[in-house]
């Protein structure tokens, strides 16, 4: 990129004057002007998010994976204003009065992004009066939003960015309901409110639960569902009452306000994004089928351990598998699991994401990638690492409805960006810069640069306590 189109970025991006644009969303499930007005989806609770300062930052001599399937060799990356600038090869220009970092030898990638994630809402301490992630109270809940759980000064944040290099994040209920409630997407910054940390423009999500779960929490108190034509009766019929709220509402007859109803509306209308726990690969087919009877889309699937069996009709339906690199067996709907899950949905064409579910699987969502990636390379599968590093940056921002902001290193994208001291896919790299919005929020060299929860201040190693 020429010096001059480069200050005209530069300019551009100062015009955002501290806090992130929203931008525009994208693609059939996000929310607009117009839906918003029609439907009761209109958020109360919005991001009250401002970026950190920035500043103007250049990566020198460094490999670069971009997120959407590129590697760059000697790459220069630069960032200012808290966006991406330019992206290129040894002959990029270097504005003057920017900080420059040799990247010899080192990797840069997208922040890493956990598209299931239960932080802040099942915190550390893992205690019963911290466990506010499921309203087991119904297999029916869509009225209940994950994010008036979480509690930000979880510890698990500041780990997952320092350990992960994880930027943003989405927040999920528990799989205990058939209709869990809302989602949240986070970025990964510390804040006294979830509001401030909230990603600006983020759609919301609707977590919903097939198999074993709703039908053994519900069925063990002797109601329904107790099997999984119960599961799929009870979906349906709420489906049904949505509809018909639906129609109320664009009759010019509004019915009394029903926070459950308004978030199933937000699903029917496309302005709230549907993420299905899901094992079985017959269930999946299943949930297909509804969606369609409904009029609505399964953005993805979680957990999916038998996405492989139907890889090539999640490649037709444009349906992403969140899946984990080799968790197996730890109940009869996981026994089919298999480590080359991930590589066999990556052959067919399907979108893959790596997640996490875990609090100390966050940490490491890179080696759970490079796990997934040897195991299909094992089978004759051949995938790239830059390949890979989709699979935890620019396909969950797919699926979470923001890779138009991030996910990928792209010009005019936000600056959220790991800087590795080695491959990523190597289970010896560990992140050594992490930027969100182009701010430095932990730098390995320097103990100032190194985000604590509040609720660990005093800790031995923390503070200034002996």
């Amino acid at each position: 990129m020429e010096l001059k189109a480069i200050l005209a970025v530069v300019a551009a991006g100062a015009l955002v004057t501290g806090c992130a644009a929203t931008a525009a969303k994208t693609g059939p499930a996000s929310a607009s002007a117009s839906s918003s007005e029609k439907s009761p989806a209109k958020p109360p609770f919005p991001s009250t998010y401002k970026a950190y300062p920035s500043e103007n930052i250049v990566i020198t001599g460094v490999t670069i994976f971009d997120g959407e399937g590129q590697q760059v060799d000697n790459g220069t990356i630069f960032l200012s204003a808290g966006k991406i600038v330019s992206v290129g090869g040894p002959d990029t220009v270097i504005p003057i009065d920017s900080t420059i970092i040799d990247g010899t030898g080192k990797y840069v990638t997208p922040g890493i992004i956990d598209v299931h994630s239960h932080l802040g809402d099942y915190p550390t301490p893992s205690v019963a009066a911290h466990s506010d992630g499921n309203e087991a109270t119904s297999p029916v809940t869509p009225e209940v939003w994950a994010e008036h759980s979480v509690w930000p000064q979880d510890p698990g944040f500041s780990r997952a960015l320092v350990n992960g290099g994880i930027t943003s994040l989405q927040i999920l209920p528990g799989s205990a309901n058939l209709f869990g409630g809302r989602s949240v997407t986070l970025k990964n910054v510390q804040a006294r409110t979830v509001q401030a940390m909230k990603f600006p423009g983020a759609p919301y999500g609707l977590k919903m639960a097939c198999g074993e779960n709703p039908k053994r929490v519900y069925g063990g108190r002797n109601r329904m569902p107790s099997t999984r034509m119960g599961n799929l009766a009870v979906n349906r019929q709420t489906w049904i009452d949505a509809q018909d709220y639906q129609k109320k509402i664009k009759a010019g007859k509004p019915p009394k306000r029903d926070l459950a109803m308004e978030t199933l509306v937000g699903v029917l209308e496309g302005d709230i994004l549907v993420h299905n726990h899901c094992y079985r690969a017959d269930e999946m087919n299943q949930i297909i089928d509804m969606s369609k009877e409904f009029g609505y889309k399964v953005t993805a699937f979680h957990h999916a351990v038998e996405s492989y069996k139907i890889a090539d009709i999640l490649a037709k339906e444009g349906i992403c598998s969140a899946v984990w690199a080799d968790w197996w067996g730890f109940k009869m709907e996981a026994y089919d699991a298999i480590p080359e899950n991930a590589a066999l949905l990556q052959q067919a064409g399907a979108c893959v994401i790596i997640h996490s579910d875990d609090e100390n699987q966050i940490q490491r969502l890179n080696q759970e990638a490079a796990k997934a990636l040897a195991d299909g390379r094992a089978m004759g599968i051949e995938i790239t690492d830059a390949e890979a590093i989709q699979w935890i940056t620019y396909n969950p921002a797919k699926a979470m409805g923001i890779a138009d902001q991030t996910g990928s290193l792209k010009a005019g994208k936000m600056a959220d960006v790991v800087l590795w001291n080695a491959n990523p896919l190597s289970v010896y790299a560990r992140p050594e810069k992490v930027w969100i919005d182009g701010a430095m929020l932990y730098d390995a060299n320097d103990p100032k640069r190194r985000p604590v929860s509040d609720f660990e201040l005093g800790q031995p190693g923390e503070g200034d306590v002996k």
